[in-house]
């Protein structure tokens, strides 16, 4: 299927027809031109969609946030069973995320998604089960070395599947049944793209505060509220989905393989085919070492690896508000009504983002908007950066922290919002969930290692150094875009109309020929 996305002018050409089997390529293929058509879709497919999505993030979200809180209270004097729970759980989708990026492709749309849906909210119910189910309740947990380590290997492996289930549904809805459900329209991919953003930074927002609130009564009155959460909306978000999937004759057609593309050819040329291909490759390595290599090298050789990885290294960060930054601006002497205030205005300033990005894309394609978006986040981390090493007040410094990593939202999220649309318009039906399920892995291995940094500057004082480690990393990530950039269009600016329409041509060659001579 060709996705109308938005897009630059003067993509890469793309040798590869729709008819061969799937090979990474280096170059992209064209899109049109940047659409102005607003394309209204029927207000009862798409309030079923949100409303899917909405079940899905929320309980995701207040699980996420939810299961710190119980672990906290039944641990009370140490940090480190939390952080071991977060550990696995981060681990898990690092290593398992490309299974359920096949698991994605491979399956009929609507079993999978029913699948991943069941399964996380099972996870979840389990969960709070093995919570209510401690001696005494929460607060009396047996603290034996023996129950405490059988408590949470339990909690450890519910939340390692409650994670996968919600990183495939995630790439099922947001990568693959939104582009069917926009039926190749640019603009309504938008829309789409926007409302379920908005979605996430709402969820994202409200959730932890809702059980925060919850929890303030009674811990145990917060279980039950996570537990009759799931109970009570598995049923709708399974039924909004098959109507979904009903309505949406596309998303009832099967994917294209690469089996069925050689359909038609007889048996002596398929033959010769495969001889000559079976040539050309390298030994084959142990199956389980080609398992785990196949989806790195197609995600890696993939015309829209760079933006991905680029996006995937912003992951990398201490700047957003996290437990890492909050912890230092609490000792830095702010209060939690201060970094509340600011984190609030920090997700308004992401949510704004979810208009301006589309504005932008509607004007100037992805390509250029990325590159737009993903400068104004070097900026702003770099000006915070700055001020956070160069101002002597340690209340000052923060402050221009805080200043700079909210200004930064709008970047960040309008440059994921671009990648997005480009990874949409890009990757094949057929490995959008494989691609999407390495990208996810890949960021999840890049947050990983931004909590590993202030396991090392563990002290408040040396975080200035996670900081500009911060900076470092959107740097490489705007040098990593540009470099696409530059790829895809042969340069990298538009010179004005007074230098005669110059371009920065990128022209490997002249490299070479300079050398030569």
């Amino acid at each position: 299927m060709e996705l109308g996305v938005d897009s630059e002018v003067g993509s890469a050409p793309n040798t590869q027809s729709d008819t061969e089997p799937f090979h990474p390529i280096a170059s992209p293929p064209p899109m049109p031109p940047p659409s102005h058509t607003h394309y209204h879709l029927p207000k009862n497919i798409i309030l079923r969609l949100y409303l899917s999505h909405f079940l899905s993030t929320w309980n995701s979200r207040v699980f996420e946030f939810s299961a710190l809180l119980f672990i906290a209270n039944l641990y009370p004097d140490t940090l480190l069973p939390g952080s071991l729970y977060a550990l696995v759980r981060g681990f898990s989708a690092v290593l398992y995320s490309p299974r359920v990026g096949r698991y994605v492709d491979s399956g009929n749309r609507l079993r999978v998604v029913r699948v991943l849906i069941v399964a996380q909210r099972v996870a979840v119910v389990l969960s709070c089960g093995s919570l209510l189910a401690v001696k005494d309740g929460v607060g009396g947990v047996d603290k034996g070395w023996v129950g405490g380590v059988a408590v949470m290997g339990i909690l450890a492996v519910l939340a390692c599947c409650e994670k996968l289930a919600s990183v495939g549904t995630l790439i099922a809805v947001e990568r693959d049944w939104v582009v069917v459900v926009a039926a190749g329209n640019g603009s309504a991919l938008r829309v789409l793209n926007a409302q379920m953003r908005r979605i996430d930074l709402f969820c994202k927002l409200l959730g932890p505060l809702a059980i925060s609130i919850a929890d303030g009564i009674s811990t145990v009155v917060a279980i039950y509220v996570v537990l009759g959460l799931n109970l009570a909306s598995v049923g709708v978000e399974y039924l909004a989905v098959a109507d979904v999937y009903r309505m949406v004759p596309a998303l009832q057609e099967p994917k294209t393989h690469p089996a069925s593309a050689h359909a038609s050819s007889s048996p002596e040329e398929e033959e010769e085919e495969e001889e000559e291909l079976i040539e050309a490759l390298p030994p084959r390595p142990h199956p389980r070492l080609r398992s785990m290599y196949t989806p790195i090298s197609t995600y890696l050789h993939h015309s829209a690896a760079l933006p991905s990885l680029a996006l995937s290294i912003l992951y990398f960060t201490v700047l957003n508000f996290g437990s890492q930054m909050i912890t230092y601006l609490l000792t830095s002497g702010y209060t939690p009504l201060h970094i509340s205030s600011a984190r609030g205005i920090s997700v308004l300033f992401e949510i704004s983002a979810t208009w301006l990005a589309p504005l932008v894309i509607s004007r100037v394609g992805p390509i250029r908007g990325g590159l737009w978006f993903v400068n104004w986040q070097l900026l702003c981390i770099s000006g915070a950066v700055g001020a956070f090493w160069f101002l002597e007040s340690p209340k000052m410094a923060a402050g221009g922290l805080i200043l700079g990593v909210v200004m930064s939202r709008i970047g960040l999220w309008g440059f994921d919002f671009c990648v997005q649309i480009i990874v949409q318009g890009e990757v094949e039906p057929q490995y959008r969930g494989s691609f999407s399920a390495m990208e996810a892995s890949v960021q999840n291995a890049f947050e990983l290692g931004s909590y590993a940094m202030t396991v090392i500057f563990a002290k408040p004082a040396e975080f200035r150094y996670p900081a500009i480690a911060s900076a470092v990393a959107a740097s490489l990530a705007a040098g990593l875009f540009a470099s696409s950039v530059r790829r895809r269009r042969g340069h990298l600016v538009h010179m004005p109309a007074c230098f005669g329409g110059m371009e920065m041509k990128y022209r490997p060659e002249a490299g070479y020929q300079r050398l030569v001579d």
